[in-house]
């Protein structure tokens, strides 16, 4: 009797010791990409310089670069300036419109910045009234510009932006776009402060969309601030990372599970020189 309790005691203790990746993990930093920024972030800066723009994000330590070239720089000039600085191009943008009416094009201005992701981050509609209507039209924009950038190597990814969770039948207008596009040609990127702001679980929806995620956008939400369907909020209520309502430790947890490998912080307020530092010293607080 007692050699049965003293193995059944042995089998449990085995079964609650951490095993041994998760005891490598220890410790170890939540946030495991390349410190990657989104341009949108500097909008306020390239016409002052690109390349002193280009110098700003070099000295922050940013590794990877999403968007395109800003208005009157050619994308393999822009690509060069940004690989003298040890900086690549994982991912670019597009408008809804490109992508439907000729994403040939999207696809040969994504070669040529070297990129190998193009983001789509708005669905056109009546502000807060996204509907089932305008989710078919962006199904089938996406599954056929999706088709035609994967013939020239290309990801093609949506961002979520939070207007999407409309409720429809069971679940939301996200959902009825992730299962009517096709995940050959249709990836997604999660703006994890939009979801939120739209009333989307960022964990939750990492966790039950699995690999269809490539990216994200790391941006937090300040505290207690109003929030809706329109995909839309002011510059005041986006916070360095950590200062708001976001569970970081809990996405880049799921994240990492999922195999996400291109994060790009997007500071969207009107003070993101001084708010940038404090998030990027956030992100590598974070441990295991």
């Amino acid at each position: 009797m007692k050699k049965n309790l003293l193995l059944s005691l042995l089998a449990l203790a085995w079964m609650i010791l951490p095993s041994e990746s998760q005891a490598q993990k220890k410790g170890e930093p939540l946030y495991q990409a390349p410190l990657g920024i989104a341009s949108y972030t500097f909008r306020n800066h390239w016409e002052h310089g690109v390349e002193k723009t280009l110098d700003i994000i070099q000295e922050m330590g940013f590794k990877e670069f999403e968007g395109g070239a800003p208005q009157g720089v050619e994308p393999a000039a822009f690509k060069r300036m940004l690989a003298d600085r040890g900086i690549s191009i994982p991912s670019t943008g597009a408008g809804f419109e490109q992508i439907e009416s000729d994403p040939q094009a999207v696809a040969d201005r994504a070669k040529a910045l070297g990129a190998k992701y193009v983001m789509c981050a708005w669905i056109p509609h009546q502000r807060g009234q996204f509907s089932k209507g305008d989710a078919d039209r962006a199904i089938k924009a996406f599954n056929e510009g999706g088709k035609v950038l994967k013939e020239n190597g290309i990801t093609f990814k949506y961002h979520v932006h939070g207007y999407e969770f409309q409720p429809y039948e069971n679940g939301t207008l996200f959902d009825y776009l992730v299962q009517n596009t096709d995940p050959e040609y249709v990836s997604l990127q999660m703006d994890v402060m939009w979801t939120h702001f739209g009333g989307g679980d960022p964990a939750g929806l990492l966790k039950k969309y699995g690999d269809r995620w490539v990216s994200l956008h790391l941006k937090d939400f300040k505290k207690g601030a109003p929030k809706d369907k329109t995909g839309l909020t002011g510059p005041e209520n986006d916070v360095p990372l950590g200062e708001g309502e976001l569970d970081f430790p809990a996405i880049l947890r799921e994240a990492n599970k999922i195999g996400i490998k291109h994060m790009f912080i997007e500071d969207e307020s009107e003070h993101e020189i001084e708010a940038l530092p404090k998030s990027i010293a956030y992100l590598k607080s974070l441990r295991y």
